[in-house]
């Protein structure tokens, strides 16, 4: 039974030229389709979750949508799931598209964590992403969260921006610390295909900075944020004590979950399912009672022991060598070079990335995965 739940918001003012998430232009006449539609395809969830301890609205831009849509969503929610008393309830939002009034509805319907998408403090930087706001817009952001009630927000940061210096970065550094957020998302940029960024990369319209300066900004990011009293427990995540994002960490643990809205994932019964990323057949399918699944993906017992590779060395904990799932696998001979060569290390019957590691972590990983015959 999944405590989880996530819900996808689909829609944007804008679509920022890195963004290759479901998404889609703002549109008012399909705000209240949309909502039915998620209270239908909620219903469908029903027998499939216990109480529910995290609750993430995400997108997309949550926070663009009107007051109405969180009360009759959060009505439904609580309709048909039971919630914990302490359940953390995130949404995502951009400076920009938050009110007083409607932070203030969102924290009395029971939203009591905001992940705020800032991703720099130096408006040139922004204007590069295509973002909405400007620095003084995600400072009011963050004042108006705050005075609502909401104690734990998260601020997402980006580094390895066209144009982004090492000044800059330690400016967005320090402006982010100065605002005191319990915890903090530090991302690099990464051209995905079917974005904006991809297309201007491969003309040569705009360039990344060099790996050498992705890495050192990294590396500042991490002392930065260790000086000032935050844990890395993620790879790109990082908290102060007892911030940490229990939702996410519910997936970094392979904890089951019910997503829903358009292109949303599920993890389910040893399965991953994929919904319909068609704003209109998601709402059609829903009207008509039916399912929006589009895709369906059984674990094979290698791609299992593969997550539990990737995603427990994402986590500052590491893996469990004792874990049932790792203990078999002889993995700490398969990677007896990597420990060597000051990737990765074994300590309290736990193997993790050392800081070194982390720099290049998705080449070790790979490198373990072919080790391991994965």
């Amino acid at each position: 039974m999944a405590n989880a739940l996530y819900i996808h918001i689909p829609f944007c003012i804008r679509k920022c030229i890195y963004c290759d998430f479901t998404s889609v232009p703002y549109n008012p006449a399909l705000v209240k389709k949309y909502a039915e539609a998620l209270c239908a395809e909620l219903r469908l969830n029903r027998d499939f979750a216990g109480g529910l301890d995290t609750i993430y609205l995400g997108g997309g831009t949550p926070s663009v949508m009107p007051e109405d849509f969180f009360k009759e969503l959060f009505s439904c929610i609580r309709d048909v799931f039971a919630v914990s008393s302490s359940a953390e309830i995130t949404m995502e939002a951009n400076p920009g598209t938050i009110s007083k009034s409607k932070i203030e509805t969102l924290f009395c319907i029971g939203v009591n964590r905001v992940s705020i998408g800032v991703q720099s403090l130096n408006d040139e930087e922004l204007k590069t992403l295509g973002r909405m706001h400007d620095a003084t817009d995600a400072l009011h952001a963050v004042e108006l969260i705050s005075r609502a009630g909401i104690r734990n927000f998260s601020i997402d940061l980006m580094y390895g921006i066209p144009g982004q210096t090492p000044e800059t970065w330690r400016e967005t550094l320090k402006g982010t610390l100065d605002l005191g957020p319990p915890h903090i998302s530090s991302y690099e940029l990464t051209p995905e295909k079917n974005t904006r960024l991809f297309d201007l990369m491969k003309s040569g319209e705009i360039e990344l900075p060099s790996e050498d300066l992705i890495l050192a900004m990294y590396d500042n990011a991490i002392d930065s944020f260790s000086s000032a009293g935050y844990k890395q427990y993620e790879i790109s995540n990082f908290a102060r004590p007892g911030c940490l994002c229990a939702h996410n960490m519910n997936y970094w643990n392979r904890g089951e979950y019910i997503a829903v809205g358009t292109g949303a994932h599920s993890f389910l019964g040893g399965r991953r399912t994929k919904n319909t990323c068609d704003v209109e057949s998601y709402v059609n399918l829903l009207q008509r009672g039916l399912s929006p699944i589009a895709e369906v993906t059984e674990i094979s017992p290698d791609e299992e022991l593969k997550e539990f590779i990737f995603l427990g060395l994402r986590k500052g904990e590491g893996i469990d060598l004792k874990h049932d799932k790792i203990a078999a696998t002889g993995i700490e001979d398969a990677v007896e070079d990597l420990i060597k060569n000051g990737h990765l290390g074994i300590s309290a019957d736990r193997l993790r990335l050392t800081g070194k590691g982390v720099l290049i972590s998705n080449s070790v990983i790979v490198a373990i995965f072919e080790r391991l015959h994965l």
